[in-house]
């Protein structure tokens, strides 16, 4: 089953791409059903007689991913895996990450697991990385050694300005914790202190859902204070797993938030939307501050991800949208997110140019925005660093 090529060598260089939303990938060997457990959004195995394979992401997994190791495309998942445990974990992140054409990356730590540091992840990929931090997670932690709300609430204060020195930016889950239907303002220090006590006598009595952080007050809270260190800050909307209450995850739930937030000078972006990512471009269209992208959805529907693309691209000006994988577990996913991206868009622009509805020039100005240039003028990136080879 080996495949006599790789890549096609006469295929040009492809442009450099910013990740604006990625997470680590697992150091540790994995077995099939740990490895199909990352192609789907469940929190449970698939169901009896099927396979997480067959989806959109399994087969777009089967299609860019096998000839990176040696094989050929559209491979049987048992041949693909016994390569992959042939090889390695370490060695099969390192071919497919190099692979990807991701020359940045902003990597959200927020999630537990033996993932790879951001560090890591760049050093494998031949790239550069940059940490963005997840407030919730930020806030469980300091809660972990607060004996009271006024040790919390100053730990947080704190915790946030120290992150802002580093960070790329912020982002938060409150689309998981409570939904994005949360009141707009920002909360008085009353209620921030009260929120505070309550959740920290809850916590004290244990289990792992009063650790969380679900008050929107607190939530508020949080989303206000690092709405104030100028940083970006990136808002779960949409798609995700079962943790969360879809229909109340709509962007369109934070418009009056997007307004009160708009003096601040905070940058938002609205990650993933999918499938109200329409609602996410409307609100990039008339709000200066708002940014979207669409990441998730891309890799989930694979072979229909030009639709998706396209509906972005309907009324999202072309300046306010950015790439991102936010590819998790999987060196694969990187693969897919970067691969489905390309294909998608060129098929787009390419249909577009002919059609004369764009210029050619138009098209790969716009390709650049979209796949780098958006990403690093909104995360303050600089100039793009040259990928070796």
């Amino acid at each position: 089953m080996e495949a006599a090529e790789q890549t096609d060598p006469t295929e040009p260089p492809l442009p450099p791409l910013v990740d604006h939303h990625c997470h680590g990938v697992v150091r540790s060997e994995l077995g099939s059903a740990a490895f199909e457990a990352f192609l789907t959004e469940s929190d449970a195995p698939a169901a009896l007689g099927t396979t997480f394979f067959d989806s959109q992401l399994g087969f777009a997994v089967r299609r860019w991913c096998p000839p990176l190791l040696g094989l050929e495309p559209h491979c049987p998942p048992a041949y693909y895996l016994a390569r992959r445990r042939e090889l390695g974990a370490r060695e099969v992140a390192r071919r497919l990450l190099s692979a990807t054409g991701i020359s940045e990356f902003l990597v959200d730590t927020g999630l537990p697991g033996n993932l790879t540091t951001p560090q890591e992840l760049a050093l494998a990929a031949g790239g550069t990385a940059h940490e963005i931090v997840r407030l919730e997670q930020l806030a469980e932690r300091i809660a972990d050694t607060s004996l009271t709300a006024d040790d919390f609430l100053t730990g947080v204060a704190d915790g946030i300005r120290e992150a802002a020195r580093t960070a790329a930016g912020f982002k938060s889950v409150a689309a998981y914790r409570y939904g994005l239907d949360f009141e707009p303002d920002p909360p008085g220090p009353g209620a921030v202190h009260t929120a505070a006590e309550r959740w920290l006598a809850r916590r004290g009595q244990g289990g792992t859902a009063a650790a969380r952080v679900t008050d929107p007050v607190l939530l508020r809270h949080l989303l206000w204070s690092a709405a104030y260190t100028g940083l970006p800050l990136q808002l779960h909307t949409g798609f995700g797993d079962p943790d969360l209450r879809l229909d109340r995850c709509d962007p369109l739930a934070l418009t009056d938030f997007v307004r009160a937030v708009r003096p601040t000078g905070c940058t938002l972006i609205l990650l993933h939307g999918y499938p109200y990512h329409r609602g996410a471009a409307y609100l990039a269209a008339v709000f200066p501050h708002v940014y979207a992208d669409v990441r998730l959805a891309l890799s989930h529907t694979g072979a229909r991800a030009g639709a998706v693309l396209a509906e972005m691209l309907e009324l999202a000006p072309f300046g306010k949208v950015l790439f991102s994988t936010d590819a998790y577990g999987l060196p694969e996913l990187y693969v897919v997110g970067a691969r489905l991206f390309r294909e998608a868009l060129t098929g787009l622009l390419t249909h577009w140019v002919a059609e004369g509805a764009w210029s050619r020039r138009d098209a790969r100005r716009v390709a650049a925005l979209l796949g780098a240039d958006n990403a690093r003028r909104v995360y303050g990136l600089g100039t793009p660093t040259p990928r070796a080879g």
